[in-house]
């Protein structure tokens, strides 16, 4: 029996989520769209081939009017908390977009009412869902390069053309921490199995960026082995732009490993690659990735009606997400006091 879903915000992300992510999941079953502004909703309503019958301003209304097993929450961030605690206090399983939060104690309180009620509370971290990471993660638990000794990370983008009137991502806050560096920060955690103890960070922005916050960052990240981790990211990056999870060196004692993965696209996996360059070679090796039928956030939604219907619990719990959430706030914090600051995970 599929997995009956409210869905939560239409508009922007959340209407890629209703157009293409949740059609391609057998698994569940829409049964409610949920979004304040009604154009929204009957556009995407026409797109996707729902009546308007299903469509609500509300989770409310929604909550009130039809019978559902979990809600989708893909509205803005400053609401995923708020909607997260009413659908569970329902009684309704929970898969909410990164971040969860913009602070780990607002965080905290969802997790620990969604474990109170035996439910299940699923952060969508969709980069977890590409074979690169995946394999990289596999042949890290493995040993394949020996012990770790060092990692870097770039990511290059150019965001910076559009009017400022235009372009809501300028006023994101901390659009380099906490809407693209927290992909990277879980996919860290993710790969390594280790979480962070300290971070680093420096923003230095030119005088030509559009954004109200930091577009460029530099993190010096130190994992719970000493392991130091270099990371470079940037919205206004004139080089040659890495795919959506960055440029990966992974430096161990028998070799390194390379890896990039999400490039443009939906679902685009053909970017994905993962290679080895052993101790004493001169050419490093490709690794053969899965090949999965399902990727990024469809994955994910799929593991989602898994574990509401009594499967494993997801990977990325909101309690397993803490440890992303707490080293975006320890970075944010470090970029205002000019300090290395401790990751204080509840």
């Amino acid at each position: 029996m599929a997995l009956r879903i409210i869905h939560v915000g239409l508009g922007g992300w959340g209407g890629n989520w209703a157009r293409t992510v949740i059609p391609a999941v057998a698994e569940v079953e829409l049964v409610a769209a949920v979004d304040p502004h009604e154009p929204t909703r009957l556009a995407v309503g026409e797109d996707v081939g729902f009546p308007a019958s299903i469509g609500y301003a509300s989770l409310t209304e929604a909550l009130d009017a039809v019978e559902a097993d979990a809600v989708v929450i893909t509205s803005p961030a400053v609401t995923h908390v708020p909607l997260a605690l009413e659908a569970l206090d329902r009684g309704l399983h929970v898969l909410v977009e990164k971040p969860f939060a913009n602070a780990v104690e607002e965080a905290l309180v969802a997790t620990q009412r969604a474990e109170d009620l035996g439910l299940v509370l699923q952060v969508s971290q969709n980069y977890r869902f590409f074979p690169a990471p995946r394999a990289v993660r596999s042949l890290l638990a493995q040993k394949a390069i020996g012990e770790v000794s060092a990692i870097s990370v770039d990511f290059r983008r150019w965001d910076n053309d559009l009017p400022k009137a235009e372009h809501p991502h300028y006023a994101f806050p901390h659009p380099m921490i906490n809407d693209m560096a927290i992909h990277h920060f879980d996919m860290l955690r993710m790969i390594t199995g280790q979480e962070a103890v300290s971070v680093f960070a420096k923003t230095s922005d030119p005088s030509f960026s559009k954004y109200d916050e930091e577009a460029s960052a530099v993190f010096i990240i130190e994992l719970e082995s000493g392991v130091l981790v270099s990371y470079r990211g940037s919205w206004l990056s004139r080089g040659k732009p890495t795919a959506w999870a960055g440029e990966w060196r992974i430096d161990g004692e028998e070799g390194e490993l390379q890896f990039t993965s999400r490039a443009d696209g939906p679902n685009n996996v053909d970017g994905d690659s993962v290679s080895i360059l052993r101790a004493g070679e001169d050419d490093a090796e490709s690794v053969d990735l899965e090949d999965m039928d399902l990727v990024e956030r469809a994955a994910g939604l799929r593991a989602f009606a898994a574990s509401a219907a009594g499967g494993p619990a997801p990977e990325s719990t909101g309690r397993d997400n803490l440890g992303s959430l707490a080293l975006m706030e320890a970075a944010a914090r470090s970029a205002a006091s000019g300090k290395v600051e401790a990751v204080k995970i509840p």
